[in-house]
């Protein structure tokens, strides 16, 4: 009987995952974008057979970055493809993390009410009045402490804390809809507890909403992570390679005329940035169109 429930399920996830793409191909935006994720994938899994390819090594390449005065033109191609590494890394930890707080603030927040509601949603407003880049800045230059610079995960952390007050405001709304609805008084009416409500009524009803969200987040972790370790704030450049760290050592040894006498050395991890961001903000809209019949209507 178990294993027959499985088969079905399994059946239905084949289903929707077909007729979602069937769907989403149809998007040239979202197709667009997800061909860049794709290619963006490779990088960061080819690195190190590239490399060896070359006769380049991680070490070696790292070498070349924290020595930029004289990095040639294939270490930084190298550098970029292992520094795609990290921002991937870093945007989709931190989105996860942050949508995950934000979805279960959100829907006990509107499933619950009252003063919990309230006080939760305060704690909300007050985040997203903050500053955001200011605020990032602080944060990553108290958690790190005396450190010499942030580890990744520590990056990821300052990251998902300040990222999950949006998510948690929109899950929310959706959450005060959704607890009206005929099918949640039904379920209150058979007995069913708050708890089973929450995970099995409302949690899969915000689902799509919360995967949107999620893939939307990625773009602004990424910049957040180049922008720290831009200042001097973020990863640790002895042991990391990454976008930012890349452009940190190139101003940092050049100063602004390193757009003048090498600009071939920040525009790249710069484009990349760029790229990465716009490829997940395509496949972010792609998403809310499909997902959300109002927007596939138009």
């Amino acid at each position: 009987m178990a294993k027959a429930t499985r088969i079905r399920r399994l059946e239905l996830y084949k289903k929707k995952l077909a007729s979602f793409w069937a769907v989403y191909k149809t998007n040239k935006f979202g197709l667009t974008g997800l061909a860049l994720l794709v290619v963006f994938v490779l990088m960061a899994v080819l690195a190190d057979p590239i490399a060896w390819a070359l006769g380049y090594t991680f070490d070696k390449v790292h070498w070349a970055v924290v020595e930029i005065a004289n990095i040639t033109p294939t270490a930084l191609m190298l550098a970029i493809l292992y520094g795609t590494r990290v921002s991937l890394i870093v945007g989709l930890a931190a989105s996860v993390g942050a949508v995950g707080i934000g979805t279960l603030v959100g829907i006990v927040a509107g499933y619950i009410g009252g003063k919990v509601d309230e006080v939760l949603m305060r704690i909300v407003d007050f985040m997203m009045t903050l500053p955001g880049l200011p605020l990032l800045i602080v944060l990553a230059a108290v958690l790190r402490g005396g450190a010499a610079a942030l580890g990744l995960w520590l990056m990821v952390g300052v990251l998902v804390i300040l990222g999950w007050p949006g998510t948690a405001r929109v899950v929310r709304s959706q959450t005060l809809s959704l607890k009206e609805r005929a099918f949640i008084e039904a379920a209150r009416a058979v007995g069913a507890s708050d708890r089973y409500i929450l995970f099995k009524h409302i949690l899969p009803n915000v689902m799509p909403l919360v995967f949107t969200s999620m893939v939307l987040r990625v773009p602004g972790a990424i910049l957040g992570e180049a922008n720290l370790t831009f200042l001097g704030l973020g990863i640790d450049i002895s042991r990391n390679i990454s976008w930012g760290v890349i452009l940190y050592q190139a101003f940092n040894t050049y100063g602004a005329t390193i757009i003048i006498e090498k600009p071939w050395v920040p525009i790249p991890p710069g484009l990349a940035i760029t790229l990465l961001a716009y490829a997940t903000v395509l496949v972010g809209y792609a998403m809310d169109e499909i997902l959300n019949p109002r927007l596939r209507a138009r």
